[in-house]
């Protein structure tokens, strides 16, 4: 198989663009650095496509490798034919290659085996070639043999029959009708195991072809058998398969038709059916496990990528009832001013002492934000909370935090190198200001899979959702940006070509010789080599140099280009410094030619006017503000019909969950998100958008939102 034309017909890309990518990444080259520097040889593919392109150039090295073992492994038992290779170059998948291996894979013992060795091999191939010159049974009667543990013709007959049972199964032709038959026209069936609710009884008596089965249903049906609540089978329509495989194997005038018959059903009853079933459900799992991957990656993106609320003094409320709520005052760099408990709810119910030391808190630190943490005496806090600011004199608003990542920084006892001083519900809320001001520099402090905005993550491959969040997670830091000098070593690990060794030798060279005046100096760092250098400095933010070229996403290779480019447009260095280069590109009258002079490509030469032009630039900027709240409402207050501003929290195949300012979220389901039709709802809304929404229903009791984006005004 000539894996670059595959990839290329897959990705519906270029010759070239597959050609060089795969170089790239085969010297070792990291995906965002090919994405951002390498766009001459890419043909600018986004690290989105480069990524799609490594996980399947990887994909289909393994295949051929599967190939060849299989190739050599056939060859050895002297069993390699010409029309064996050719089946085993056309083989496009693992599941062909697997058909074309059964019949030769090393089997435990079996009853064909055991047949074999009595002996009764040339009776079943006698039965296979459908043509008798005496009759069967009398045929058999030469294979009764008691020594051999064949004691009548009956028993010779049965051990014939399991041979070929073995046989058919192995057969790959019969196999793939089977296969595309199953697709085409058997259902998953789901049934109860206990009598006893539970969040699974839409399944208990459940039936649905499997050409139409979504995957959050696969997924939802394999968890409630998983949890034994649900017994789940393939059915395929039995006597029709018979039929078919009876057409494709018994000859016209067959001799031995009757019990060839009976080889099919017992072939596909005990060896193929359940071999079948196994298949189909774990490539049916497979694909929607990869589908609420693709999901999870594009919430888990547009969640990092929220924009932060810089430059505020933000207090950070973590709510529980016994223990009392957590504050946390934050200055605009992150740093911890201040910590205390208060006990506004139940059972201590301190309020005027709680609501003194909240306004001590907002008015010393001149506190601008609050930010609260979606626990569970949230609600009985956030109310607290708004009577004390309407009593201030000074604007203050709030925030509720995303139980996202409000639940997960308690449990991960975040920032306990940081902040060892504190105990882990002070941590949490020095976290959930932190979060506010900078979402990217804290969530990466998060092991990806444990930020609860996917579906049945917790049933996946773990070792490959692992490395598909965290590629999401490198992208997002790399397209950001990161401040040397201020990064902690969570952020820098995610850094193109840092790793965690790397990351803490740069913290450890920060402590001893203080801040980093330059990207140069990144190659003093003890394991941090060129090729690495080569890899990082881009993405990399030193605001304390006196280069102006490292605040900005120029790469070091790239200076000398940019300063000749600045000079060509009567600019400086200090220009850059000031935020003072403007209208590069009607300054350029042929981008190719002054690229070609500049020694660099255009694709180059755009990003470096760009930068120059917006030195440091955050990409988060363009994507929509976070709401700021000053009112208090509660699942009581909503009534059908309501029109309420929401955030969207988390999306699913099903729907997309709103958050609406009353602690639980409610359910925009797929069909009242738009007009038009849509498959998913990515299709029309992201995770962090703010969104209109009615209020449908309300379910106090089960806690339930019912909500539509439809005909909203």
């Amino acid at each position: 198989m000539d894996i670059l034309k595959r990839l290329q017909e897959e990705l519906n890309i270029k010759t070239f663009q597959v050609e060089n990518t795969v170089t790239l990444l085969d010297e070792g080259n990291t995906v965002p650095f090919i994405a951002r520097y390498r766009k001459e040889m890419t043909g600018s593919l986004d690290d989105q496509v480069i990524r799609v392109l490594a996980d399947r150039l990887a994909a289909l090295r393994n295949l051929e490798e599967k190939r060849e073992q299989v190739r050599s492994s056939i060859a050895e038992q002297g069993m390699l034919s010409e029309e064996l290779e050719k089946k085993l170059d056309r083989a496009m998948t693992q599941t062909e290659i697997d058909d074309i291996y059964r019949p030769f894979r090393p089997k435990r013992r079996t009853r064909a085996s055991i047949a074999k060795e009595k002996g009764l091999s040339p009776l079943a191939e006698m039965i296979w070639g459908q043509v008798l010159l005496t009759p069967l049974a009398e045929y058999a009667t030469l294979f009764v043999d008691e020594e051999n543990g064949v004691a009548s013709v009956g028993e010779a007959l049965e051990g014939a029959k399991d041979i070929l049972a073995e046989q058919l199964s192995d057969d790959a032709n019969i196999r793939q009708l089977l296969r595309e038959e199953w697709l085409k026209n058997s259902l998953l069936l789901a049934q109860k195991t206990k009598d006893e609710p539970s969040v699974y009884e839409m399944y208990y008596d459940y039936s649905e072809p499997l050409k139409t089965i979504v995957g959050h249903r696969i997924l939802a049906i394999n968890r409630g058998e998983k949890e034994g609540f649900l017994s789940v089978k393939i059915q395929g329509e039995d006597e029709r398969l018979f039929e078919k495989m009876g057409r494709a194997i018994i000859k016209k005038n067959s001799h031995t038709a009757e019990i060839l018959q009976e080889v099919i059903e017992d072939s596909y009853k005990r060896l193929i059916a359940p071999s079948l079933e196994r298949e189909l459900r774990n490539d049916f799992t497979e694909k929607a496990e990869e589908s609420a991957l693709g999901v999870f990656r594009e919430n888990l993106k547009q969640l990092l990528l929220q924009p932060p609320i810089a430059g505020k003094v933000v207090l950070a409320l973590d709510p529980a009832f016994r223990t009392g709520c957590k504050l946390a005052v934050i200055d605009e760099t992150g740093k911890p001013l201040e910590t205390a408990v208060i006990y506004p709810t139940p059972p201590q119910n301190k309020r005027a002492e709680a609501e003194k030391t909240l306004k001590r808190l907002i008015e010393s630190y001149g506190v601008e934000l609050i930010s609260i943490g979606n626990g569970t005496a949230s609600r009985e806090s956030e109310q607290f909370v708004a009577e004390v600011l309407k009593s201030l004199d000074r604007r203050v608003q709030y925030i509720i935090a995303n139980e996202a990542g409000a639940s997960v920084y308690s449990a991960s006892k975040l920032g306990a190198e940081e902040f060892p001083q504190y105990d882990v519900s002070l941590r949490s809320a020095v976290s959930i200001g932190r979060r506010i001001q900078d979402p990217l520099a804290e969530l990466v402090k998060i092991d990806p899979k444990s930020i609860g905005v996917g579906q049945y993550q917790h049933d996946m491959n773990q070792k490959r959702l692992g490395e598909a969040l965290g590629g999401v997670v490198e992208d997002c830091v790399n397209s950001v940006g990161v401040d040397l000098n201020t990064a902690s070593p969570s952020l820098l690990s995610y850094v193109a070509g840092i790793n965690s060794t790397v990351a803490k030798n740069i913290l450890l060279y920060r402590e001893e010789n203080g801040k980093f005046k330059s990207r140069k100096e990144l190659l003093k760092v003890p394991k941090l080599g060129p090729k690495a250098f080569l890899q990082c400095a881009g993405f990399l933010r030193i605001p304390e140099s006196t280069m102006a070229l490292d605040h900005t996403g120029v790469h070091p290779e790239s200076y000398s280009a940019a300063e000749k480019l600045l000079q060509a447009c009567g600019y400086t260095l200090e220009d850059v410094a000031k935020k003072q280069v403007k209208g590069l590109d009607k300054k350029i009258t042929s981008p190719e030619k002054i690229a070609e002079t500049l020694g660099i490509g255009v694709p180059t030469l755009q990003d470096i006017i760009k930068e120059l032009e917006k030195p440091g630039r955050d990409p988060r900027e363009d994507a929509p503000a976070p709401i700021l709240r000053s009112d208090v409402l509660s699942m009581e207050d909503l009534q059908e019909g309501m029109v309420l501003t929401g955030t969207v929290r988390n999306v699913i195949d099903f729907g997309v969950f709103v958050d609406i300012g009353v602690h639980q979220d409610g359910l925009v389901h797929i069909s009242q998100i738009c007009n038009r039709f849509i498959k998913h709802p990515l299709e029309a809304v992201k995770l962090g958008d703010a969104v209109k929404v009615k209020v449908l229903s309300v379910d106090i009791e089960k806690k339930r939102i019912s909500l539509t984006m439809k005909n909203v005004e």
